[in-house]
């Protein structure tokens, strides 16, 4: 054995002790009973697959202890479904490892086989109701983004005042989360063939709406220079795209820079007509607070 397959199976034995404790994690957060039992069943293959290396290799390996918690993590923050996502990339990684070392070192011949079972186990544990309103959520982030961002840069020329701003943009954005959520309601109960209950997608909305508000605002509450609270909340507002974003690209597997770039540019660009309408409002009207 060369120097060059001994460090890829090193390599993939490291991989396979850190994947059988992220299995185990997510099997300890996972309520479903079966779905539980069949991620520790993935976890003791895992462990399988590294005993049967580490056989090859003659060295015990450490597991990626930052990967386990990570992961663990992102199970917490956006359910196993997402996580489950992106150990479904590593699966498929495997597999093209071991056919490559297949010829090579005959012992990881049969594995393959087993990452490829994994894999489709995986894709069929995909159930998650944070999916099923995933739409109920981009609905109130979108608008919030969008909406929002565009009040504040707006309320920023026209009112000057931190607290102020705060004030006005807090009492906007409440009110606005109210009437998506009512209306998310509405909508899904006029939906036919929906698995969506109209009461949670209408909370969906109502939460992903005000978590985007208070964050919005946040900044203009703890400075008191207006300059650097917009600069913030813009910063905010982008960062709130980045994550959702990121999330939905993994979850229906799409484009993240495309929606990224999409959503990013439609927000920043209604706050900064909005900005220029504070302008109008401020100069041209006479209206100054």
């Amino acid at each position: 054995m060369n120097e060059q397959t001994r460090n890829a199976l090193l390599a993939m034995q490291r991989g396979e002790i850190t994947e059988y404790h992220i299995y185990n994690a997510l099997a300890d957060r996972e309520p479903n009973l079966h779905n539980a039992k069949v991620l520790r069943t993935i976890a003791s293959d895992e462990l399988r697959h590294y005993t049967t290396l580490e056989s090859v290799t003659g060295t015990a390996v450490k597991p990626r202890r930052f990967r386990v918690q990570l992961l663990a993590l992102c199970a917490w923050l956006f359910g196993v479904t997402f996580t489950l996502r992106l150990m479904e990339a590593g699966e498929s990684k495997a597999q093209s490892s071991y056919r490559s070392l297949a010829p090579e070192v005959s012992e990881v011949a049969h594995l393959d086989t087993e990452e490829e079972e994994h894999e489709q186990t995986l894709i069929s544990l995909y159930d998650d109701e944070r999916l099923t309103y995933i739409s109920s959520v981009v609905l109130g982030l979108n608008d919030a983004l969008v909406e929002l961002t565009g009040a504040i840069a707006g309320f920023t020329l026209a009112l000057r005042e931190p607290r102020l701003i705060a004030l006005v943009s807090l009492v906007t954005g409440i009110s606005a989360a109210l009437s998506m959520a009512a209306s998310e309601y509405l909508s899904t109960k006029e939906e036919q063939d929906t698995q969506k209950n109209p009461i949670k997608a209408s909370v969906y909305t109502g939460i992903a709406y005000l978590g985007a508000v208070f964050l919005l605002v946040l900044p203009f509450l703890l400075l008191t220079n207006t300059a650097l609270a917009v600069i913030w909340t813009l910063v905010n507002a982008l960062l709130i795209i980045a994550v959702f974003t990121f999330y939905n690209s993994v979850c229906r597997n799409t484009s993240f820079k495309r929606s990224y770039l999409e959503m990013a540019a439609i927000s920043m660009g209604v706050a900064l007509v909005s900005f220029l309408i504070g302008i109008v409002v401020r100069n041209v009207l006479g209206v100054d607070v």
